[in-house]
This record gives C-alpha cells, structure tokens and sequence, in this order.
C-alpha cells in the first residue's frame, strides 16, 4: 500500500497514456469502419445511374424571333382609308374621278407626238468680187429650242475663213473658195468642231416638243416644251422634261413627278 501511496500519480499516468495507445491502435479499425459504411450508404442512397435532363422546348420563343424577322407590313399610305381619305377629282365635265393610286388622272394623259428640235448652221451663199478680198460666206443658224420665241427663226451669220462670229468660228474650208467642197466651223457652245457643205447642213438635237391629250378634259395641246403649265384633272402641272422617249410632269398640289411613256 505504502507503494501505491508513493507512487498513484505514475500509475495513473501509466494507466491514461496504455488508454491513449490503445485508443490510437483501434483508431484505423474505426475509420475502416466508417468508411465501409459511408460506401454503402453512397450505393443505397445515391443511385448510380442518373437519367438526362429532357430536352428544353424553345418553340415559343422560335415562333417569336422569326416575327420579329419578317415584321407585321402596315400599309398606311395607299390601301389604307382611315389616315389617308380617297381624293376625288372633278374633270371638266364635273365627273368626279376617283384617286385611288394617284396616278388615274395622268395615265389617260396620251402622247400623241414628240418632234425634235434642232440646232442648225447651213451655207447660203458666197460672196466674191474681183477686188481680190477674201470670200464672204452667208449661213442661217437656226436654233429651234431657244428659250425666247425671237430666237428660234433663221437668222443669218457672215464670216470668212478664220473669222469669229456669235456662233462660231470659221476654221477653213476644203475646194475652190467661191465654191467650198466642205467647210469647218467650231461651235461657241460646246467647242466641238464640225463640217458641213451646201448640200449637207449641220445638225444637233437640242430639244423636243410634244403633243399631248386628255380625252376626259377634250384637252390637245401641241408644241409643249420643257416648262409650259398644263392644267387637266382639276390640277396644275409642269412640264419638267422631254426626250424622245418620255415626257415628265410636276403636279403643283403635291410636287410629285409622272412619267409618260411615248408609244408612237
């Protein structure tokens, strides 16, 4: 007794540390343990085969991204009533016509004709004296599409070789001088330089006129040029152009352009 006296605090200290050696030696059988468990809880509670999320059905929103790429086409301007009322026209009867497109007013408007008008220089004639002068040439230079009616008669032009006049200049001239085989002149308008003789004048289109009719109106106007007013249809228009192929009107109540073909 006497030795446990002296000596409990070693032996208790023995006893905790032979505790703590066999705790730690049992401690690899608690972890297999624990293990062993866990595992089979994995294969029990946990499926091993897991099945695919179905597929998402998105046609709803495909249905809306292909309107939106192919949007609704409001027609608000010809077939539409409701912001845009029919106009009615009178003619000179008083019938009313009925504008549905805008364009049942003019496309009974018919070209009858159109007439180029041309721009011309030709020899008259030559004047010689035995004074052993120069020759002096006469032409007519005639300018049918001149803005003032004044200026679209023949009107007579002298000059002589290299001489200068309003509409040309005389260059030279090809054969005897009282009687030229050909002559050159350079236009004042273009520069370009072009011949002629007395049996072949010189000529360019520089302009057209036209014949036009509207049968609703018994309107036959003949000889418009680019800028004359017309009045059919209850409206006022322009003529803004002409060629040989197509006249062009302005409507004064809107500004618009028509285009009419010419079928001779």
């Amino acid at each position: 007794m006497e030795f446990i006296k002296r000596n409990y605090e070693k032996i208790i200290l023995g006893a905790v540390l032979l505790g703590l050696v066999g705790a730690l030696a049992f401690m690899p059988v608690v972890i297999y343990y624990d293990q062993q468990q866990m595992e089979e809880k994995k294969h029990t509670v946990i499926p091993r085969k897991v099945e695919p999320l179905p597929d998402l059905d998105l046609s709803r929103q495909d249905a809306v991204l292909d309107r939106l790429k192919s949007p609704y086409d409001l027609d608000f301007s010809t077939t539409n009533k409701l912001f845009n009322p029919v106009q009615w026209q009178k003619d000179k009867n008083g019938t009313r016509i009925k504008i549905m497109t805008g364009h049942e007013v003019v496309d009974a408007v018919v070209i009858t004709k159109i007439t180029p008008l041309y721009y011309s220089i030709s020899l008259d004639s030559v004047a010689t004296n035995a004074l052993g002068t120069p020759p002096r040439y006469t032409f007519n230079v005639e300018h049918q599409a001149a803005a003032l009616p004044a200026q679209r008669h023949s009107q007579h032009q002298y000059a002589s070789v290299k001489e200068k006049v309003r509409d040309f200049t005389f260059i030279g001239i090809k054969g005897p001088p009282e009687n030229p085989d050909l002559m050159t002149l350079k236009l004042a308008d273009t520069g370009a330089e072009v011949t002629l003789s007395k049996d072949k004048p010189f000529q360019r289109v520089d302009g057209y006129t036209v014949d036009l009719k509207y049968d609703p109106d018994k309107l036959n106007v003949a000889g418009q040029r680019v800028g004359a007013s017309l009045k059919f249809g209850g409206d006022d228009y322009n003529i803004i152009a002409i060629d040989q192929n197509e006249v062009i009107l302005l409507a004064q109540s809107n500004q618009k352009k028509y285009t009419l073909r010419y079928a001779p």
